[in-house]
């Protein structure tokens, strides 16, 4: 959604308009077409995406992925005011914070069903109690 909202605020800029928004450098890689990156030019990849096996330690950077992406679409709130963008955003940041509080259920359930409530002393995913 994102990229079709750039593509759509780009699509029909002029070369003086590219050069005076400082979207030539992006311009002159990518022309108009979709490039992933975070605001600050470093393309996406997948390695920011985190897996340890470990179910606690995974839905932790769960929820802190979706609350980065809510701070993200906060922050283009506050700078963008056309309803046409905003509003895509105001849903996409709805979703994040629905999928947290869903991440934070699961967390929940994972942690109550247990059978330690000292959940960092091992994992029974992976390592077997030692008696």
């Amino acid at each position: 959604m994102v990229a079709t909202i750039v593509h759509q605020l780009t699509k029909n800029l002029t070369p003086e308009e590219i050069k005076a928004s400082g979207f030539d450098k992006y311009y002159v890689d990518h022309t108009l077409a979709i490039w992933p990156q975070a605001a600050g030019g470093v393309p996406f990849t997948a390695n920011q995406f985190q897996s340890t096996g470990d179910t606690i330690t995974d839905l932790y950077e769960d929820m802190a992925a979706e609350q980065k992406a809510r701070l993200t679409y906060d922050n283009i709130l506050r700078l963008v005011k056309d309803p046409e963008i905003a509003d895509p955003i105001r849903f996409l940041r709805e979703r994040e914070i629905v999928h947290f509080q869903r991440f934070g259920e699961a967390l929940r359930r994972i942690q109550d069903k247990k059978d330690s409530r000292n959940f960092y002393a091992f994992n029974p995913q992976i390592d077997k109690k030692s008696c």
